[in-house]
């Protein structure tokens, strides 16, 4: 499955023309790895994405072509949640 339509059917990014544009910007990464949005997924791929100002990693545990808003987040696993350290100019 296409890294941008994981992030839309897991619900991460509510839609896949946002996710495609956040991966074109470099933002996401599967296992360590920038991704483009046609970046095929895998069961047990770690993806980060960058919210803003803060880090999200998540384990894919199963795909799916759709899911209901309840079932989305059986998609992933949070591995870890972190703010990125903001540089100061002093």
């Amino acid at each position: 499955m296409r890294i941008d339509k994981f992030l839309k059917v897991s619900r991460l990014i509510k839609r896949r023309t946002v996710a495609k544009d956040i991966s074109d910007q470099g933002r996401v990464l599967i296992n360590g790895r920038e991704s483009k949005p046609s970046s095929a997924v895998k069961v047990g791929d770690e993806i980060t994405v960058q919210f803003g100002q803060k880090l999200v990693t998540v384990r894919v545990e199963r795909l799916a072509e759709s899911t209901r808003k309840e079932e989305a987040t059986s998609l992933y696993t949070l591995v870890k949640e972190e703010p990125i350290a903001r540089e100061t100019g002093f």
